[in-house]
């Protein structure tokens, strides 16, 4: 089994910056996609950022400038640097990855179990 445990979320004033980090932790043979997605109230769930293991990304317009995802391969941790925050970046934000198990074929797909960012108007 594998885990993905966000951290790094909560109340930021308008202009303000938060880093959001993800571990992953279990059966992990290799972690290929990882990503961040967020989902406001009344809203479905959308993709704010992914990254590769190769480290390619690539980014919603709407925080394309603003975000920044990397990760680091060794601790299996993906990061969400998030500048110049705006009220409508208000959200539960979630960790995804695809994930290559040691024990059985093909690979999964994961979820945090989410953590919430509060940008007040």
């Amino acid at each position: 089994q594998v885990q993905l445990v966000e951290s790094g979320g909560g109340l930021v004033q308008a202009g303000g910056s938060l880093r959001l980090s993800c571990v992953a932790s279990g059966s992990i043979f290799s972690i290929n996609h990882m990503g961040w997605y967020r989902q406001a109230p009344g809203k479905q769930r959308e993709l704010v950022a992914g990254i590769t293991s190769g480290g390619s990304t690539n980014y919603a317009d709407f925080v394309k400038g603003r975000f920044t995802i990397s990760r680091d391969n060794a601790k299996n941790t993906v990061y969400l640097q998030m500048n110049t925050l705006k009220p409508e970046d208000t959200a539960v934000y979630y960790c995804n990855a695809l994930v290559a198990l040691v024990f059985g074929p093909g690979n999964v797909e994961v979820w945090g179990q989410g953590t919430p960012v509060t940008v007040p108007s």
